[in-house]
Formats: structure tokens, sequence, C-alpha cells
């Protein structure tokens, strides 16, 4: 779990003070606007499958910050994107869901229906927000191959991708992977690396991928093992 209250105050100083001098929205934090929060939530009843709603949001996450080093991106085909590319494996059945990706096996066959149901989940959702109708092609058709087609298609496309791949080596992702298939933190790092890395498009994608992994190796050294007594 997320640590969101601190267990100490070191400092001894005013919590409130030091609060009062922060700013409420500094670089780099972000939020979501009405347009794509009501998105999520006809989206999110199609996400409960495979953690893929908490997926979804921290993949947002990524893609957000990946838009602001692509200026030349659709942010307005981007992240309604996002947000609503795992909604397909909500019609597979929930006992193929993980066998689909398995290491070592999976079911392309269930990864291209993921894809497709996605997308005619997706331009029903958009029509019901009265998304912007000139955007909802490339939209549809970034969900439809995010997964499995090896090349992307624009610069919005290449953003998804990577958003969806990057997670994998997040805090959140490693947690998730391990109890797919009951790895351990090392294995489960170790799969998502030689899973992500070689597989990215952009440039920011593949130094964010390359920080989280190296992070997460640290935490896994005796030295910080140790210290965590």
């Amino acid at each position: 779990m997320t640590k969101l209250q601190p267990a100490a105050n070191h400092s001894g100083l005013d919590a409130a003070a030091v609060a009062s001098g922060i700013e409420p929205r500094p670089a780099g934090v972000i939020g979501l606007d009405p347009v794509l929060a009501g998105i999520w939530d006809l989206a999110a009843p199609y996400l409960q499958v495979r953690d893929n709603d908490a997926h979804t949001l921290y993949a947002f996450g990524l893609a957000r910050a990946l838009l602001d080093a692509h200026p030349e991106a659709d942010a307005a085909v981007v992240l309604p994107a996002i947000l609503l590319h795992d909604t397909g494996w909500s019609q597979v059945a929930p006992g193929d869901v993980l066998a689909a990706i398995a290491p070592g096996g999976g079911r392309p066959d269930l990864v291209l229906l993921h894809e497709k149901e996605g997308a005619r989940l997706a331009a029903d959702i958009l029509a019901e927000c009265r998304y912007d109708h000139t955007r909802i092609p490339a939209i549809l058709d970034i969900i439809d191959g995010h997964d499995s087609r090896r090349e992307a298609l624009s610069i919005e496309d290449a953003i998804v991708k990577d958003a969806d791949k990057t997670w994998r080596l997040s805090p959140h992702g490693l947690d998730t992977v391990m109890d797919w298939f009951g790895l351990d933190r090392g294995q489960a790092l170790r799969l998502c690396s030689q899973r992500v890395h070689g597989h990215l498009f952009t440039a920011e994608a593949q130094a964010v991928a390359r920080s989280l992994s190296a992070l997460e190796s640290v935490t896994l050294w005796p030295q910080r093992q140790r210290l965590l007594g």
C-alpha cells in the first residue's frame, strides 16, 4: 500500500507551516479533467479484471508525462486511448485472462480478442460521452492493436504503447505481476525488464524504464535489504 500519511515528523517543525509554503500544482503534478473523468467513470466497470483499473490510472500518468516531452502529439487522442485500452479484457473468460499473457506460452488469439472488444467498447463509451468525433477513429485504431501490433502507427500510438509497457516496471506493476504468476520480486523484475527494454518507441519512455529497473534493482540489493532490518 502506498504511504499517504506520515509516520513521524523528525524535523520537529510545524507540519502545517511547512505545508503552507508548498505550491498547489508544481510542474509534474497532474490531475484528471472532467471530460476524461467522465470517460473513466464509464470505462471503470470494464476494467475490474487483472487489476486493469489501477494499471490504467498509472499508465495514464505515464502517458501524460510522455506528452509533455512530445508537444506534437495530440493529447485528445492519447489520453482517452490509454483510459480505454484494456476494457476488452472484460470480454475474455476470467480463467483465460492470465493464460493469454503467461511467460513461455500465451494465447495470441485472446490478446487479439481483447483488442477488438476494447475498440468496440471504446466506441460506445466515446459516443455516450459525445466525444470529438474527428478523433475517435484514431483512438480506436490505437486500441485495436496496442499489444499485438509491433510497429507504432503514429506518435500517439507510440506514447500509448510505451506508457502501457513501462507501467510493468513501476512499483505497482511489479507488485501486480508478482501475484499474477507467483513470482518473487527479483523474478518479476527480470521478467518485466525483458518484456519492456528493447520494445519501447520513445527515448523518454526508454529512460524512464531504465530508471525504474535500476531503482528496483537497488531495492533487492543485500545492502538495501539490511537497512530494512
